[in-house]
């Protein structure tokens, strides 16, 4: 087997559809913050001058909808016609109503989500190759993405608008271990008036450089600063916007899987969105358990019903012991019903805006419960507990190691 390449992207907070995505969540949030038992499906659209909100949501709260996208559009960074969009004077179109009763009954009643609301297949991913337990080449291009925003809203770069896309190649060795970042791809909205060469000599100075540690980019790695050229006109004056449309953006990069369904303006009953969190949580577990070193678990829901239909789990040959081992222990300490995973994972709280841009794992310094690692021990135990053989714990109990 020969060495291979692996490409992940990311877009700013500014791209047209992650603009979208916290609209729609920043919308969800302010609807659970009056009322957390809300049920909320919202998608937003933008193109120039122009937000539509549409959608269901069946709630208690009172919420000003356009108030709140337009708030959202004008943090972003959507201010003035240059930017990409006047947040403050757009036209803002809604069409909201309540959910479906047929759902609403599948679910259960508002003292508790019982209930899958939607049907499908959910996948959570992790890894050793970086602190955060993400692939390598997203845990980089979120990065750059994300010094983008903050060099721009820092004023360090102060020419940038929030528009921008970033992409990493990495080289692996045939084992699976990153060798090497091969290609970089950094694309910046900047005023008209900045010459092309002193936005590619500041991007890759004050983005790159500070981002990509030194010892990826042995070896000649090709750097790409808007390698189309000008990037003067961006974000929804370029491109129309939509809630779900960046799914690789948001979970790993297109290295784990994905089962299809958008996590943007969806209350945690929808299990497009709390199973992938779940999923997430146990696989990131049993990775910092070194249990494996790639692990994806997989959970089918059916619309209406509070346990999966199925749970599997994949360590790709890095497992560490017996993939019946490892399935009968995760089943055992945790509980996939969907009543268990919102109340484990604290979802029926605002905090779905802070996951709308630059990735839904992954970050640590979010309170994101999916993201803790609070059971480790106990997994490892568990774990190894069921794999030894009889005679080690009578090895143990002498005061040897098995």
């Amino acid at each position: 087997m020969q060495n291979y390449l692996v490409t992940s992207e990311s877009v700013t907070e500014g791209h047209p559809d992650k603009l979208c995505d916290q609209i729609s969540d920043g919308i969800l949030d302010a609807f659970l913050a009056q009322d957390p038992l809300s049920r909320v499906a919202v998608e937003t659209m933008v193109s120039p001058n122009t937000l539509f909100i549409a959608g269901e949501i069946t709630s208690n709260a009172r919420v000003d909808v356009e108030a709140v996208a337009r708030d959202i559009a004008r943090d972003v960074g959507y201010q003035s016609p240059q930017s990409g969009l006047d947040g403050g004077n757009c036209l803002v179109l809604t069409n909201l109503h309540t959910q479906s009763a047929d759902i609403a009954r599948g679910v259960g009643p508002a003292g508790g989500a019982v209930g899958a609301g939607d049907q499908g297949v959910m996948y959570g991913y992790a890894c050793d190759e970086c602190e955060t337990l993400m692939p390598l080449t997203h845990h980089l291009a979120t990065r750059l993405c994300r010094r983008l925003s903050d060099v721009r809203k820092s004023g360090l770069i102060p020419w940038l608008y929030p528009d921008g896309k970033a992409q990493v190649t990495v080289e692996y060795s045939a084992g699976g271990i990153p060798r090497r970042v091969t290609n970089i791809v950094v694309s910046a909205h900047h005023r008209e008036t900045v010459p092309l060469e002193q936005v590619r000599e500041a991007i890759l100075r004050d983005v790159i450089r500070p981002v990509v540690d030194e010892r990826w980019l042995q070896g000649g790695t090709e750097i790409r600063v808007n390698p189309a050229g000008r990037f003067t006109v961006g974000g929804p004056m370029a491109d129309t916007g939509l809630t779900g449309r960046k799914l690789m953006v948001d979970t790993y990069g297109g290295v784990g899987k994905h089962g299809g369904g958008a996590f943007s303006g969806k209350d945690p009953t929808k299990v497009d969105r709390s199973a992938a969190y779940m999923a997430r949580y146990v696989a990131k577990h049993i990775v910092a358990a070194k249990l494996a070193g790639r692990c994806e678990v997989a959970l089918a829901y059916a619309i209406g019903l509070p346990n999966p239909e199925a749970v599997s789990i994949r360590t790709f040959g890095t497992g560490q012991i017996s993939p019946g081992t490892l399935c009968e222990t995760v089943g055992k300490l945790f509980s996939f019903s969907v009543k268990d995973i919102l109340e484990r994972l604290r979802l029926c709280r605002p905090q779905y805006r802070k996951t709308a841009a630059y990735g839904h794992f992954g970050r640590e310094d979010q309170d994101f419960c999916w993201e803790y690692l609070d059971n480790v021990a106990p997994l490892w135990e568990a774990a190894t507990r069921r794999q030894r053989p009889k005679t080690a714990g009578k090895q143990r109990r002498n005061g040897t190691n098995p």
